[in-house]
């Protein structure tokens, strides 16, 4: 799949311009943090990568992709997941049906990866009744189960408390321990940090820098990405 190339990348509604003319290269390796004020356009850029939604300028290409099979091999984690209304291992299961595996298989491998998350014990509880953090938690299982070479990651943690914050980014680096492409959005400078191997700032829907993290924070190449660390930079 990857390297996954942006070029020129434009993207614009009600007449904004929300992305704009963002170019950048994504390797295989390295966990990406896509870091920057709420309002920068993270959430857009990063459903723009994952196919939701359409450029309306500039082009995206996945170089290792075939004959259209791009959306075979990413995975996508929001914010707000929405669990189906069954239990927690038929979530996963249904998703591996879907990509053509066999009951049995989806099953032992639901609940493997059920095991993994820490939420053997509630897999057969309805997905909707489960906390916050366990239905990211189950998210997060029901994506990876599928094998994905890249998994583009939300802010996963934005509305969970601290121990279910540290509970989702364990399981991110488990992700990546795996060999799957981690490309993550965030505006917490200390996520960033404890998550990340590269950096793509962006403010006001530009990409501002792309650079390794200790750079970033030892050497910010913009006054944009300063003030952001330092906490000056206003949300939009």
């Amino acid at each position: 799949m990857l390297p996954l190339q942006l070029d020129q990348l434009t993207f614009g509604a009600g007449g904004t311009a929300i992305i704009n003319g963002i170019s950048a290269k994504i390797e295989a390796g390295p966990r990406t943090i896509i870091l920057g004020p709420n309002g920068a356009g993270k959430s857009v850029l990063m459903r723009l990568c994952h196919g939701l939604l359409t450029p309306t300028g500039g082009r995206i290409v996945w170089h290792g992709a075939r004959n259209g099979d791009v959306r075979r091999h990413q995975a996508m984690v929001f914010q707000r997941p929405v669990m189906l209304r069954r239990s927690a291992l038929a979530n996963v299961v249904y998703g591996l049906q879907l990509a053509g595996k066999s009951r049995r298989e989806s099953e032992l491998r639901a609940m493997d990866v059920l095991e993994v998350v820490g939420l053997e014990q509630q897999a057969h509880r309805p997905a909707r009744v489960l906390s916050g953090g366990e239905q990211q938690r189950l998210a997060l299982a029901r994506a990876w189960a599928l094998g994905p070479d890249v998994l583009f990651l939300d802010e996963p943690t934005a509305n969970l408390d601290p121990a279910s914050t540290h509970d989702i980014e364990n399981i991110v680096n488990t992700i990546h321990a795996s060999g799957t492409k981690i490309i993550m959005t965030t505006h917490n400078l200390g996520q960033a940090r404890r998550l990340g191997d590269e950096i793509l700032f962006i403010s006001n829907g530009r990409l501002m820098e792309q650079t390794p993290i200790d750079r970033f924070f030892k050497e910010p190449a913009s006054a944009e990405a300063s003030a952001f660390i330092k906490g000056e930079l206003p949300w939009h």
